[in-house]
């Protein structure tokens, strides 16, 4: 692609590079030039006009946009893309789930060529329906078709969507004193399961002690298991993990390297996920139980280096009804 000025003769079928205020109103850039459009720059007095010139195996920037999206949705699932539009395709989530990207081969796309391009959000991030995934955005009026096929080659596989599994969850909630109203806990934790299409089955309170803990948890019927208890899981040996350990179960992880949401530990109880949320959870507002919950209920697995890997990134809002602030 050639870019810059040229006798306005010689404008024909050219892409004009910058929008102009004619006698019959405004040409906008991006407008492939016609007859009509020369006259009317000609009525201006303008003898140069700015413009690109595509080449033999030059790709137009809508046409090479729409082609790197459907690459892009190639084996996705979950996805959409939008009509190319101004060099821009955007990925769009059909419903919830969790964005899966290959970093790897993302990388590598962007690095084809500076003027074909793709952002997203980051990994694992929680999608809600209608939410953007990514956008491709060819900058300039046109790339190179082997540029845009190797880029194409590399989009195939770089992103999909985890969906919901629509797993059944249970709620255990620990009392130090039983008339402790967890009503606010309970509705924030049903409204981040109605999101990732999960139902809230029962819940369950018990006294905050590993032995009543344990039987709560054996008794419990949900595919995944979340623990709100009523006085913050400080170690590992606490009576929450203790209870876990107690029913047969094993500890995938306690702590993790996002604030809020420090307290926060991973386990498996006969291949029941079980989630120790932190006491954070207890607000609506996002925390890193969310990192950890969303990817549990979309079937992605989650080990220990996966949440020591959250810590880039993973500081985030303080929430209002925290009792220690960062900042104070």
């Amino acid at each position: 692609m050639k870019f810059g000025p040229i006798p306005l003769e010689d404008a024909l079928g050219c892409i004009l590079a910058h929008s102009v205020s004619t006698i019959d109103g405004r040409l906008r850039k991006g407008t492939m030039l016609g007859a009509d459009h020369i006259a009317q720059l000609s009525q201006t007095g303008a003898t140069l006009v700015t413009v690109a010139t595509l080449e033999h195996g030059d790709i137009e920037e809508n046409e090479a946009a729409r082609r790197l999206g459907a690459a892009l949705l190639e084996g996705a699932v979950g996805l959409r893309a939008t009509k190319a539009a101004k060099g821009r395709v955007n990925l769009i989530a059909k419903g919830a789930g969790v964005a899966l990207l290959d970093v790897e081969k993302l990388h590598a796309l962007n690095a084809v060529n500076p003027m074909i391009s793709f952002a997203t959000v980051p990994a694992h991030h929680q999608m809600h329906e209608n939410g953007m995934l990514g956008t491709v955005k060819i900058i300039s009026y046109a790339v190179p078709e082997t540029d845009l096929a190797m880029a194409c080659a590399l989009a195939r596989g770089g992103v999909t969507l985890a969906e919901p599994c629509q797993q059944s969850v249970s709620l255990i909630i620990t009392q130090i004193s039983k008339d402790t109203d967890e009503s606010k806990a309970i509705a924030a934790t049903q409204a981040r399961l109605a999101v990732l299409q999960s139902p809230l089955i029962e819940t369950l309170t018990c006294a905050h002690d590993t032995q009543s803990l344990r039987s709560a948890l054996i008794a419990a019927k949900g595919e995944v298991i979340l623990i709100l208890t009523a006085s913050a899981t400080s170690d590992p040996a606490d009576v929450a993990p203790a209870a876990l350990i107690d029913a047969g179960g094993a500890l995938t992880r306690f702590g993790m390297p996002v604030d809020p949401g420090n307290l926060l530990f991973l386990g498996d109880l006969a291949g029941t996920p079980v989630i120790g949320l932190p006491g954070c959870a207890r607000s609506p507002a996002l925390n890193g139980a969310d990192k950890v919950l969303s990817r549990v209920l979309c079937g992605v697995t989650v080990i220990s280096n996966d949440i020591a890997q959250m810590g880039i990134g993973g500081l985030m809002k303080e929430i209002p009804t925290r009792p220690r602030p960062r900042n104070p």
